[in-house]
């Protein structure tokens, strides 16, 4: 009875707890749902956006010990072994667990719950390319004709720089990634420094000199939602299936937090199914949930075939050594072979 006058009292007089969530730039929820779950919990959320999901986990590594936040979302699977290592978050067994799909579970800790899924895939502006020829195999990518329509992220603070990268691992192998990305360098590739820019900043859809740029599988079910009735088929499509790379993106709950029951709320929010059911139209992912409903436009966003799903542990084992080899190699102009012959 006290909880409840106290509770009363507090949303009387304007006093809700804040719980801080830190997320990456792209997020975005129904307003009406986040004003629901503070009507219902009697807590106010506040929205701590920090760029691309690689800066994200570097703030929440920064500020261990003293968060800047309660609850952490947008840290992916390229990223979730060094979220764990560098334990800042607390373990936290959501009842919302039995509804999650099974294989979206990658950490048996309960530290980092999956959220929502999808691919990170290269896209093309089909206005561009409707009297030009399209690259006809990854490697086509790397020649000067291509190269300098191509945008990519920078994988050090970009979590679909880092998928894209990997993806080029796993295409080239360990050696032959290296020589794709050094013609890529060559041939004048861009590199941005997250998502949002080169999107909307140097893609040829929103005006920018690049027709190609590394996004995501559900980017033209997205313009196509967010036209208005001025599109019927996308204006954008997806390139190279064998190129696209499986990300998983988590929740998970701060250490140091000074509302521990509130955080949890919070987790349990977002892997309720109201808010599963809004993600893919807000931030255009799959849902983790099993009983979440895909909206009709997800037609345009077919699962691609054949993509690149790395094991946890090579990408935990080599990630950092990837990032460097490639920064070495693109930002520094260093070439391939002296790189490898550091690595041995």
């Amino acid at each position: 009875m006290l909880r409840l006058l106290v509770f009363a009292v507090a949303l009387a007089f304007g006093f809700a707890q804040e719980i801080t969530v830190l997320t990456h730039e792209s997020f975005s929820l129904d307003k009406g749902l986040i004003a629901r779950f503070e009507r219902d919990t009697g807590l106010k959320l506040r929205f701590l956006k920090a760029g691309d999901a690689g800066e994200v986990l570097n703030r929440a590594i920064l500020t261990k010990g003293a968060p800047i936040a309660d609850v952490i979302y947008g840290v992916d699977n390229t990223f979730l072994s060094r979220a764990l290592e560098a334990d800042v978050l607390l373990p936290y067994r959501s009842p919302e667990v039995r509804n999650l799909k099974a294989t979206l579970l990658l950490d048996p800790t309960f530290r980092a719950l999956p959220v929502d899924y999808g691919w990170v895939s290269l896209n093309y502006d089909r206005a561009f390319f409707r009297e030009r020829p399209l690259p006809k195999t990854p490697q086509d990518l790397a020649r000067p004709e291509y190269a300098r329509l191509l945008v990519v992220q920078n994988p050090a603070t970009s979590s679909p720089g880092l998928a894209f990268l990997m993806a080029t691992v796993a295409r080239f192998g360990e050696d032959g990634y290296l020589d794709f990305w050094a013609r890529l360098r060559d041939g004048g590739v861009r590199v941005a420094k997250g998502w949002s820019e080169a999107y909307y900043t140097h893609f040829s859809l929103y005006k920018g000199d690049r027709p190609l740029v590394v996004s995501y599988a559900t980017s033209p079910a997205a313009e196509v939602y967010y036209s208005e009735g001025k599109y019927k088929e996308p204006p954008t499509g997806n390139l190279f299936p064998e190129l696209a790379f499986f990300q998983v993106e988590f929740v998970g709950i701060l250490k140091g937090t000074k509302n521990l029951e509130g955080a949890r709320k919070v987790v349990d929010w977002f892997l309720s199914k109201p808010v599963q059911e809004n993600l893919p139209t807000e931030m255009w992912m799959y849902p983790a949930r099993r009983d979440a409903r895909l909206p009709e436009v997800f037609r345009f966003a077919p699962e691609p075939l054949g993509s690149v799903r790395l094991d946890p542990k090579v990408m935990a084992q080599n990630r950092e050594r990837w990032i460097e080899e490639w920064t070495k190699v693109v930002l520094q102009g260093q070439s391939p072979e002296a790189v490898r012959r550091a690595r041995r």
